[in-house]
């Protein structure tokens, strides 16, 4: 297991689509990034069943709660809405110095 993060231009926030693995074609936000694990949490990407026991003293039931797992962010490319279609991220200067990331393909800049 490596303990080392690879650089991603993906942030929190981000429209993406799955590229590789089981949810393939399918869009969601980007939830969460997990930097160590080179990994991030996509709303309704990657469900899995988890049996959780119940714990009266929180006030939680038992039972099987479906909920996202972590999907490898090499699986991931940011959506490009005026496009239609994946598209890769890069990074330009505004008119007063300041770095902003834009689609590759059209040149916008992502919100």
């Amino acid at each position: 297991m490596k303990n080392h993060s690879t650089p991603t231009k993906l942030r929190s926030g981000d429209e993406v689509i799955v590229v590789a693995g089981k949810d393939i074609g399918k869009k969601g936000t980007l939830r969460e990034i997990l930097k160590l694990k080179n990994k991030g949490i996509v709303t309704g990407i990657n469900m899995i069943k988890k049996h959780t026991k119940p714990n009266p003293e929180m006030g939680v039931t038992g039972g099987v709660v479906e909920q996202e797992a972590a999907i490898s962010l090499s699986n991931l490319a940011i959506w490009n809405p005026k496009k239609k279609s994946k598209d890769k991220i890069a990074y330009s200067t505004d008119k007063n110095g300041k770095k902003i990331r834009m689609y590759k393909s059209d040149g916008v800049e992502i919100k």
